[in-house]
């Protein structure tokens, strides 16, 4: 598949079916925070991102910065948090790594994606983020959207996100690393969903793996 045919139809998608920003397209927009992406990429894991968006709204209006939060009551986090979902877990995890972010780097985030990698819950898809939407620095954040929308489509045929990322790093252009993580979560939540995608509205359909085996076959 023609990547910028892919790119070009797919931002024509987002325009017309999902035109709202996502919580991380937001935070760039707003000249970017590294730390608050940093949080909210941690709160966005397994929910939905109107309840990210609610979640980091609410911490960061009682604390203002990584200094606050690491010395903040864990169980005042934890109410705070609450509409994302596993806020005990999630609690613990940002207070443990606003933490390391004051004693290792004097409370500011590394721009560096191994010195990312090395903060406790952060993976490559975090740090990816980070990187991203916090420091306007090209790298391709794979999520599980950019995961399964990828492979749909044939453009890549991988079984773990890691392996997605390696291989669009090789296919797609770098110009358009920054915006792709945010076209495809508005893609993969609007149009080219988990489950029952909307197909019949996809001007990718026709060259899309899934579709051939899974809707075209059938008929």
């Amino acid at each position: 598949m023609n990547i910028d045919v892919l790119i070009r139809e797919i931002r024509k998608m987002v325009k017309a079916y999902a035109p709202k920003n996502t919580h991380l397209e937001e935070t760039r927009e707003s000249r970017g925070d590294p730390f608050k992406v940093l949080i909210a990429t941690i709160l966005s894991q397994r929910t939905r991102d109107e309840n990210t968006r609610k979640a980091v709204q609410k911490l960061f209006s009682v604390y203002k910065d990584v200094k606050e939060i690491a010395e903040a009551d864990e169980d005042v986090i934890q109410e705070l948090i609450r509409p994302a979902g596993f806020y005990h877990v999630k609690a613990r995890k940002i207070k443990e790594v606003s933490r390391i972010l004051m004693e290792r780097y004097d409370g500011e985030v590394p721009s560096d994606l191994e010195q990312l990698l090395s903060l406790p819950s952060v993976g490559r898809k975090t740090a990816n983020c980070v990187l991203v939407y916090g420091f306007g620095k090209a790298a391709i954040p794979v999520d599980t959207h950019v995961h399964r929308i990828t492979n749909r489509l044939g453009i890549v045929h991988t079984k773990r996100p890691e392996e997605t990322e390696s291989e669009l790093m090789k296919i797609i252009d770098r110009r358009y690393w920054l915006e792709f993580n945010g076209l495809l979560v508005r893609f993969g939540q609007r149009v080219c969903r988990p489950i029952k995608p909307r197909c019949d509205i996809c001007s990718l359909k026709h060259e899309c793996e899934w579709y051939k085996f899974n809707i075209k076959g059938r008929s």
